[in-house]
């Protein structure tokens, strides 16, 4: 049975241990949404390529196009006007996506929305986070007119306000930032001190680094299952196929830093733990390894030697072994 004092030993490196790969993945998640997400250059980044997603560019057609027929609806003196320019709005729109002037645009925007939220996050102000789609408008209005559509210069060019963030999630949504950017930075910190000391005060160190490596690699193997069912849960509440399409690309895109970490977590605790395996049986090899000459082997001749340790008062050397042979019959 072992002594008290080693069974706590084992059970607080144990408590250590666990609460560290339990902090791991939190702290990369943390460290993501508040460093990551909250970063207006590294957002602006990580959304400039979907400027030439098929799927985001059908989804910001259909969007600024209905936004464009219901500008047209609400203008009485252009309103006859609705079954002409219909036919060739989202198409202009759709043409005008590929142009470089809309990932200009897509970039601007971006950075706008971005800072909007992010101001709207720190402050206490009480109303919608919108983004205003009379640029692209503009745009698409001008694109028209070079196609010589019917009337296109009578579209009306007003400031549309999309909203992005409703007032009401707002009050939740900054308590929820406020505790990321706090965690982002010690839960990292606290997982590392926490496997520090788990190992230190282990009553066997290399169990203990295996343990941490494999804790670490679940942690990140699960963190790679929520991303995945965050996914799936953000689609299902989307009717159409196409918004789907765009939101999961949006979703992909904002999630790649953290899907490389939650592997990255993965891969550092399995080549830990593998490391520590190979040291192991590397040390018990060396330890178990014979003399190059090979084992000893008994002298027939000899082999019934009574081998004695010297008593006190025989002379010689006292660390000297002496030996009597058995006479043979």
């Amino acid at each position: 049975m072992a002594p008290r004092p080693a069974r706590l030993r084992s059970a607080l490196s144990a408590a250590l241990i666990a609460l560290a790969c339990l902090f791991a993945p939190c702290g990369a998640l943390a460290a993501w949404a508040a460093y990551d997400l909250a970063d207006t250059g590294r957002y602006v980044t990580t959304m400039a390529p979907l400027a030439a997603d098929p799927a985001v560019r059908n989804a910001i057609a259909d969007t600024v196009g209905a936004g464009i027929m219901d500008q047209v609806d609400d203008r009485v003196d252009v309103r006859p006007l609705r079954g002409t320019v219909r036919p060739f709005v989202h198409d202009a729109v759709h043409s005008f996506t590929g142009t470089e002037t809309f990932r200009l645009a897509w970039d601007s925007a971006n950075r706008a929305v971005h800072d909007a939220v992010l101001r709207a996050l720190h402050d206490e102000s009480e109303r919608d986070v919108t983004v205003d789609l009379a640029p692209v408008t503009a745009q698409v209005k001008r694109q028209l007119a070079v196609e010589h559509v019917p009337f296109a210069n009578r579209i009306p060019v007003e400031h549309t306000e999309v909203s992005v963030l409703p007032v009401q999630e707002l009050d939740r949504l900054r308590k929820g930032f406020h505790v990321l950017e706090v965690a982002g930075f010690w839960l990292p910190v606290a997982a590392v001190v926490l496997a520090v000391s788990g190992i230190a005060v282990a009553t066997c160190r290399r169990r203990a680094i295996t343990a941490t490596a494999l804790g670490t690699a679940l942690g990140g193997a699960l963190l790679a299952l929520a991303i995945t069912i965050g996914r799936r849960l953000t689609l299902a509440d989307l009717p159409e196929e196409d918004h789907q399409s765009a939101t999961g690309a949006v979703y992909d895109a904002l999630t790649a830093t953290l899907r490389q970490a939650s592997w990255l977590l993965v891969a550092l605790g399995l080549t830990v733990a593998l490391g520590t395996w190979l040291s192991r049986r590397v040390h018990v090899r060396v330890q178990g390894q014979a003399p190059e000459d090979g084992p000893l082997r008994a002298d027939p001749e000899t082999a019934d030697l009574d081998m004695t340790m010297p008593s006190p008062g025989d002379p010689g050397d006292p660390l000297a072994w002496h030996s009597t042979r058995t006479p043979r019959t």
